[in-house]
This record gives C-alpha cells, sequence and structure tokens, in this order.
C-alpha cells in the first residue's frame, strides 16, 4: 500500500458553547491583533461583533473585513490583505462558512509567502506556513475551517481555482452548533448535502485509506438521520450539533483522501455563473456516481448501506436524490440558470480541476459533457 499522509488542525473545539474556549486559547498563545474574515451577512446578525467581544476581553485587538462574496475571489483576497497589512495582524480569524474560511486561507497564505493569490493554485505550491488561522465554523457542510482545500474564483478567467495545500490547514477550528442556529433552511439544506458529497467522494477515491473511510461512512449516516431535521426545525440543537461532526467527519474524510468529478464540475458552475456551491454539489452528485458506477459499484453499496438502504449503488445513487429531494434541493441545473452551450467550456475547465484526479474512474471531455448534459 502507498504512503498516506492525514492532515487534520491541530486543535479542533466541538460542542455548544465552546467559542469562548477557542477565545482563552487564542489570548494564552499571545495573539494581540486580528482579522476577522467575514461577510455583510454575518456582520448585520451581530455575530462579528459578538466575536470581537469576547476578543476585547481577552485583550485581543480585532477588526473586521467584511468584504467576503459567496465564492470569495482574488480581489476579495487582496482587499482583506491590505486591511491586515495595515493593522499589523498577526492572527487571522475565519467567521462563516466556505467563503470566509477560503478568502481568510488566502489572505493568511499570500501574507506570509508573498505574490499573489493565483500564484498557489494546484497542490502544495507555497513554501512556508500561512499566517495563524482560527477557524470558526458557522455552517455544517463545507468542513473548510479544519481542511487544506482553497477554492478561490479567479474573475479574470471565470474560473474556480482549487488551491490544495498543507500550508493552509488553520491551527484551531471551532464548532460551536449556537452559531449555526440562524441558519436558513435552504443554506442548512445545502451545507448538509455538500457535506454528504464530500463523504460520498472521499469514500470512492482512488486514495481513500481505512481511516478515511470510517470518517465518510460515519458522516453519511448522521447527514441521513439529522439533515432533514436541521432543516425542518433550525432550533433542533441536537440536530445542529449532529450534522456538526458529521461534517467534520466529511471533511477529515476528503481532507486526506480527495475528492471527484462532482466537486470539479460544481467549482466551474460556480466560477462561471456565481451559483451557490454546495446546490451544484447536491444536484451533480447522484449523475456522477451513475457514472463512476461502472468501477465502483461496490464501494457505492456501501454508501447505501450508511444511507440505510438496501446494499446496491442503484439503490444508493436513489437514496441521494430521495434526500436532495426531501430538503428542497433544485432537481437540475436548468433551474440554476445554466445554459447548454457552455457545457463544453464548463467541461474543458473541468477536466483541469485538480479534485478530479482521484474520481474512481477517468473521463473523456465527452463524457463530462453528457454527465453535465443529464444533470440539466
Amino acid at each position: 500500500m502507498a504512503i498516506s499522509a492525514f492532515f487534520i488542525p491541530s486543535v479542533n473545539l466541538m460542542g455548544a458553547g465552546c467559542l469562548q474556549q477557542a477565545v482563552d486559547s487564542m489570548q494564552a498563545q499571545g495573539f494581540k491583533r486580528a482579522l476577522i474574515v467575514t461577510d455583510a451577512g454575518l456582520v448585520k446578525t451581530g455575530l462579528a461583533a459578538k466575536v470581537s467581544t469576547l476578543l476585547a476581553a481577552a485583550d485581543i485587538q480585532s477588526v473586521v473585513f467584511d468584504g467576503v462574496h459567496p465564492n470569495p475571489t482574488c480581489a476579495n483576497v487582496n482587499a482583506g490583505l491590505a486591511l491586515l497589512k495595515e493593522k499589523q495582524c498577526d492572527v487571522v480569524i475565519s467567521l462563516g462558512g466556505g467563503s470566509p474560511h477560503d478568502c481568510a486561507k488566502g489572505i493568511a497564505l499570500v501574507a506570509v509567502n508573498g505574490g499573489k493569490i493565483q500564484d498557489y493554485e494546484g497542490v502544495d505550491k507555497s513554501a512556508k506556513p500561512q499566517l495563524p488561522l482560527v477557524a470558526i465554523n458557522t455552517t455544517a457542510g463545507t468542513a473548510s475551517e479544519m481542511t487544506r482545500f482553497c477554492i478561490i474564483t479567479d474573475e479574470s478567467r471565470h474560473i474556480k481555482m482549487a488551491i490544495v495545500d498543507k500550508h493552509t490547514t488553520p491551527i484551531l477550528s471551532v464548532n460551536d452548533p449556537e452559531t449555526m442556529a440562524g441558519m436558513p433552511p435552504s443554506l442548512t439544506a445545502a451545507t448538509g448535502m455538500d457535506a454528504l458529497t464530500h463523504a460520498v467522494e472521499a469514500y470512492v477515491s482512488t486514495i481513500a485509506t481505512p481511516i478515511t473511510d470510517a470518517c465518510a461512512l460515519k458522516a453519511i449516516s448522521l447527514i441521513v438521520a439529522f439533515l432533514p431535521r436541521a432543516v425542518e426545525n433550525g432550533q433542533d440543537m441536537e440536530a445542529r450539533e449532529q450534522m456538526a461532526y458529521a461534517q467534520f467527519l466529511a471533511g477529515m474524510a476528503f481532507n486526506n483522501a480527495s475528492l471527484g468529478y462532482v466537486h470539479a464540475m460544481a467549482h466551474q458552475l460556480g466560477g462561471f455563473y456565481d451559483l451557490p456551491h454546495g446546490v451544484c454539489n447536491a444536484v451533480l452528485l447522484p449523475h456522477v456516481q451513475v457514472f463512476n458506477s461502472k468501477v465502483a459499484a461496490a464501494r457505492l453499496a456501501d454508501v447505501g448501506v450508511a444511507l440505510g438502504v438496501k446494499a446496491s449503488a442503484e439503490e444508493a445513487i436513489q437514496a441521494i436524490r430521495t434526500l436532495a429531494a426531501k430538503v428542497g434541493i433544485p432537481a437540475g441545473l436548468t433551474q440554476l440558470g445554466v445554459k447548454e452551450q457552455d457545457i463544453p467550456v464548463l467541461a474543458t475547465n473541468a477536466l483541469k480541476d485538480a479534485c478530479g484526479f482521484t474520481n474512481p474512474v477517468q473521463a473523456t471531455h465527452e463524457e463530462i459533457c453528457a454527465i453535465y448534459r443529464a444533470a440539466m
């Protein structure tokens, strides 16, 4: 068996009320000036102010950068980096879901390594660890708070760059379900299906290991049990906490086994049309697994068992469709505004995305086009 590595932040806090524990840890490490990277929505909810207040009580000054877009861009990274340098921050805090986490990783990486964020597209392109990053999660889906993956949209090329770099791993991840209670049902559904996609793609990946398998299968069983509850009632704290664990387990799986064509293809839709990542993943997931089933049927049967259905690839794929429909995911890409004439370009870019390299079977351009068309 080939040598494998397992990447994860050195400390990961889970459970209601752990946000205060995270601030105590930052104080103990001697941080003095923090850049809080978030979005305008979380500023409006008052959550960014709450974090600033907790930091101030621990003698840590902070400044808020709230310019993160839903699909963070190179311009977002540059703007945050300028504020970090102006205020001479010694730590970065990301507050939110995948978008603030990814933007914060980009800022922290360039702050230490120099150049521009485009220089780090691909795998392990940086020379030095990023500025210390504490990732406070407010969604249950992307697991970006604990991974080495950073997805940034290059506006000039209209593509999402996949930056996979051990130096972007946060030093501390924080999953406090109390910060997730305000998520609306649509975001809860999209991020939950993103977590399911992480787990399924990691399980059928060509570099899966027994460790990533265990994480992926447990994540799948938790998601099918608790995602519908979290969507139905955002104040269901048991469902919120179990989804926080589920997305973290899925993150442990894909952070080390990588992903597949669902993500490679979804990144193009996000970069091209500025669509929500989790929704794109959810729509594409069953269609890519139909393609994968010709070589990964046995693995998909295991996924079916974790989903609570009979042990066959077909049953597993149908269970994925059923769960997506149950939580209100659109039926196809046409509803999202995807255009048939763009598919060849989308497919060309998808085949260049690093996430596709570990898909269980490699596809031709024609086959990727066919999957997009089937998902329309």
